[in-house]
């Protein structure tokens, strides 16, 4: 049934649960009228429904022939319309135009495979959370996917920093015990700084460094095209709508530990496109072999200052050093659930990471001997003084005697 030139399904509208006073109201008929339709399926037409006359008749064809040539844009078509001659309004040009105008749909791709060990895709993603006393919180979450396998890597962070973002690299390489050639980013602030005069990204030092020393080759997508790395875009969406929903953590090392339950029982999965196991496929990846542990240890560790009262922050929480320590620059180690510090090349205090922000841990003997030292991490110059009975007394007449002689 028809109204304006817009198509109404009154018995669909009745399968979607709407009532009789609902239907009235959308479509401006009666409700009786609207019982009668759906009782004899037939509209009855009124004298004053019947067709009018309209400006547009005489520039329908003209219209038509733009719709061919795939102009639907009314503003466009109303100028048109004027140089012919049209004096109408907007509206009824717009009502007649919607009739035609094709429906929304996504622009096809193709799809982006690639060979065994080629390269892999990465992105951060945020997922909320609400914690106990009802307040929503968001947390990150890196996720990494190898193009031919479709293996899958999570991890949760607090930080999406370079130096997180490293981190967090080298567990999904040891996770996927290799390497791919190429490593392909969106322009993600973590690891791209900008866009150069040659319109080539300018990397960030550290990931370029990092790239370099283990032979990985990074590429970036083309801007405002994300399906070219649709995999990692596919699967940060899946986190959010397949993992997080519902999940009870105490805190983010409890949720990475989940995290790589569920890393494993997805790869077991049958994948959508391949029809095959993502492990199975893991095995057939021609991955790059991983470097030793001395290559790329120094990108597991940040700089850090450590305070007066002898603690370091890292992630929110604070870990004791000596006080020997108070006010050097450390290196912090993230290292299988440990938080090593080391000063220079001496590892100076080993904490079991803690996940609770603001929580404080103090280390061994941290305060031994500060009392006696009086605070001061270093000695200070004083003079020495000596018993009297140690120090022979001569008379002058001895020194003049050695003067004759030497003279």
């Amino acid at each position: 049934m028809l109204r304006g030139g817009t198509v109404i399904n009154l018995h669909e509208m009745k399968a979607m649960g709407k009532s009789i006073r609902a239907m009235a109201r959308e479509t401006g008929f009666s409700r009786n009228t609207i019982r009668k339709y759906l009782r004899d399926r037939e509209l009855p037409r009124s004298k004053d429904t019947a067709e009018r006359p309209s400006k547009l008749d005489p520039f329908k064809p003209f219209l038509k022939q733009c719709f061919t040539n795939g102009i639907y844009n009314c503003e466009v078509l109303l100028r048109l319309l004027r140089e012919k001659g049209y004096d109408g309004g907007r509206t009824i040009l717009k009502d007649y135009v919607r009739g035609y105008r094709p429906p929304r749909q996504a622009q096809a791709v193709l799809p982006y495979e690639t060979k065994p060990g080629e390269h892999a895709q990465v992105d951060w993603g945020l997922c909320d959370y609400v914690e106990e006393n009802g307040e929503r919180r968001k947390v990150a979450v890196f996720v990494m996917v190898l193009g031919y396998s479709r293996s899958t890597y999570i991890e949760f962070t607090k930080r999406c920093d370079i130096h997180s973002f490293l981190r967090c690299m080298i567990h999904a390489f040891e996770y996927f015990n290799g390497i791919p050639r190429v490593m392909l980013t969106d322009h993600m602030k973590t690891v791209i700084l900008g866009m150069g005069d040659d319109k080539k990204p300018r990397w960030h030092p550290l990931y370029e460094d990092f790239a370099a020393s283990i032979g990985l080759l990074t590429k970036v997508c083309r801007v405002r095209r994300p399906q070219t790395k649709g995999k990692v875009e596919r699967a940060v969406r899946f986190v959010k709508e397949n993992f997080i929903p519902g999940r009870q953590f105490v805190d983010i090392g409890d949720l990475n530990r989940q995290a790589r339950v569920w890393c494993e029982e997805v790869n077991r999965r049958i994948h959508g496109t391949t029809g095959e196991r993502p492990c199975d496929r893991l095995s057939s990846e021609e991955l790059q072999s991983l470097p030793s542990n001395d290559r790329w240890a120094k990108y597991r560790r940040e700089a850090r200052r450590v305070s007066r009262d002898g603690f370091v922050s890292y992630d929110g929480v604070r870990y004791g050093v000596p006080w020997q320590d108070s006010g050097r620059e450390v290196a912090v180690r993230d290292c299988n659930g440990w938080i090593e510090i080391w000063v220079d090349h001496l590892q100076v205090a080993r904490h079991e990471a803690v996940h609770r922000s603001r929580a404080i841990r103090n280390c061994p003997k941290q305060y031994a001997g500060l009392s006696a030292a009086n605070g001061r991490t270093y000695p200070q110059p004083t003079a020495i003084q000596v018993s009297s009975e140690q120090v022979e007394v001569r008379s002058l007449d001895v020194y003049e005697q050695l003067v004759e002689v030497g003279a």
